[in-house]
């Protein structure tokens, strides 16, 4: 079984007197732990099938599978619930909360996850992930203080650090310059693979499809190429 599936999946929104087709029956399917890059000009459909898949955005008609669960089917309460637990999300911008300190936004993202682990394990396991991003010297500093290179980092920390099923990059380089955005997407490789996360990320970036097992690219709302790297 795959972990994730899309069975013609469509989305349709209302522009003025007539309605566009944003997303035109999508039928995909992804592994475990394998990292996909979505590509495509922008209006392409790409963010929006992202934010579909990550059940942040309703299909107009259409399946979204998860272990052969529908998405679709799920009350709101049980959709927030799944994004909380098997869900990490990172975009653009960090979006970090700004009176918490890097170690209380991992403990905060444990803490909406319902984490299994005891509070010696938390502690432990935040300072484990801060050391394999290098920022247990920040771990006191507040957002204000960062780079923005740092934040990212921090970001993709709080994503995953309850080791959810799937993560969903939105653009997460776009903000950087080259070198930190190689960087970043060292550390999205480093701590998926780790982890055996499923990780779909959106990019104009050509250079960040080195980082990809597959390649995905959408025009007008098809999927129009399809490969591995």
């Amino acid at each position: 079984m795959e972990l994730l599936e899309t069975i013609n999946l469509q989305k349709t929104v209302q522009n003025g007197d007539t309605q566009e087709n944003i997303l035109k029956g999508i039928q995909l399917s992804f592994q475990k732990g394998k990292i996909t890059a979505l590509i495509g000009a922008s209006g392409s459909g790409k963010s929006t099938f992202l934010t579909i898949l990550a059940g942040l955005q309703s299909v107009s008609s259409g399946e979204v599978l998860l272990e052969g669960n529908s998405l679709v089917a799920m009350s709101a309460e049980q959709l927030r619930k799944l994004r909380a637990k098997e869900f990490g999300y990172v975009f653009q911008y960090a979006h970090l909360v700004p009176f918490l300190t890097v170690e209380e936004q991992l403990h905060l993202m444990l803490d909406i996850a319902a984490s299994p682990l005891s509070k010696q394990e938390r502690k432990q396991e935040v300072h484990d992930v801060l050391g394999m991003i290098d920022m247990l010297h920040r771990q006191h500093a507040y957002p204000s203080i960062l780079s923005g290179g740092e934040k990212q980092r921090v970001a993709i920390a709080r994503a995953v650090i309850h080791k959810p099923k799937l993560l969903f990059a939105d653009e997460p380089t776009a903000s950087l310059d080259s070198k930190r955005s190689m960087d970043i997407m060292e550390l999205i490789l480093k701590l998926t693979k780790k982890n055996d996360i499923t990780t779909l990320m959106v990019t104009h970036d050509e250079d960040m499809l080195r980082y990809a097992d597959r390649v995905i690219k959408m025009n007008d709302g098809k999927i129009t190429e399809d490969r591995t790297v």
